[in-house]
């Protein structure tokens, strides 16, 4: 059963990849928009920082929902 607790965790820790990809991308789509209109950078960088905010909120959700598991579960 332990073996079961430790793969739900590990999935469940899984997020953090997620977020990471999509802030890459986020971020590379942001400055190759930066470059294209300089004058709009304020807007890009809110936008940007938002989603990141999120993105990031999701890999924190997986890495609490994985602590849970082990906690409660293991």
């Amino acid at each position: 059963m332990t073996s079961l607790v430790a793969l739900g965790a590990g999935i469940a820790a899984l997020t953090g990849i997620g977020a990471g990809i999509g802030i890459g991308i986020a971020t590379g789509k942001a400055a190759e928009a930066i470059s294209r209109q300089p004058e709009a950078e304020s807007k890009i960088s809110k936008n940007l920082l938002l989603g990141a905010a999120l993105a990031e909120g999701t890999a924190i959700f997986g890495f609490v929902v994985a602590l849970l598991i082990i906690l409660f579960l293991g």
